[in-house]
């Protein structure tokens, strides 16, 4: 039996502001450092081997306000396999601005469909391009060796990777939000099927 936790960051800057992030590289806010405490107390007691997070800060300090609360002390991975999807020309928009200019159904269209990228970004699809061969090779190898795996990533890299687990159609993946700060723990029995999740 091993466990896989996946925690999308904390609250970031342009969450707050309500903007599109993407692969820019903006801290948490008081709310996000909040989260991921929180998230670490909800931890605390569960025994981890390694932990994983992208190449950007919002993830990384997450993660460290995560261990740091949780009392753990881990080997971390950073790999930009797990950065959230680039939004292209979306990136530092306002949402709202960008709703009243292009209409709220295209504008969920970009952020949620699995295969429609914003103009000169990724769509979910191609994030799962880059995320899933990672997962599979480097994390689900460390849960095949029975080890808990702690994941702290983002909004689009952690749909991916749901996505597959919960063996999601493109269509029911459209509705798939993954709130701030959220741990979710999956167990997996020694052929790694998965046999249990929860939300803490």
């Amino acid at each position: 039996m091993s466990k896989l936790v996946l925690i999308r960051h904390g609250q970031s800057l342009w969450n707050l502001e309500d903007r599109f992030t993407g692969w820019v590289d903006v801290p948490l806010t008081d709310k996000g450092r909040d989260e991921a405490t929180s998230a670490g107390e909800k931890l605390k007691g569960m025994p981890f081997q390694v932990a994983y997070t992208s190449a950007l800060r919002r993830a990384q300090e997450t993660l460290d306000l995560v261990m740091q609360s949780a009392g753990l002390t881990l080997p971390v991975i950073r790999d930009q396999a797990l950065n959230e999807r680039h939004y292209g020309d979306l990136q530092g928009l306002n949402k709202q601005a960008t709703r009243e200019k292009y209409g709220a159904e295209q504008v969920k269209i970009w952020r949620r469909s699995y295969d429609v990228p914003p103009p000169g970004g990724e769509a979910l699809k191609d994030t799962a391009a880059r995320t899933l061969p990672f997962f599979e090779r480097c994390i689900m190898g460390d849960l095949a060796q029975g080890k808990n795996v702690l994941v702290v990533a983002h909004g689009n890299s952690n749909r991916a990777i749901v996505m597959k687990l919960d063996s999601l159609s493109p269509a029911e993946v459209v509705e798939l939000n993954l709130d701030t700060g959220v741990p979710l723990v999956y167990d997996f029995n020694d052929r790694l099927e998965v046999t249990g999740k929860k939300i803490l």
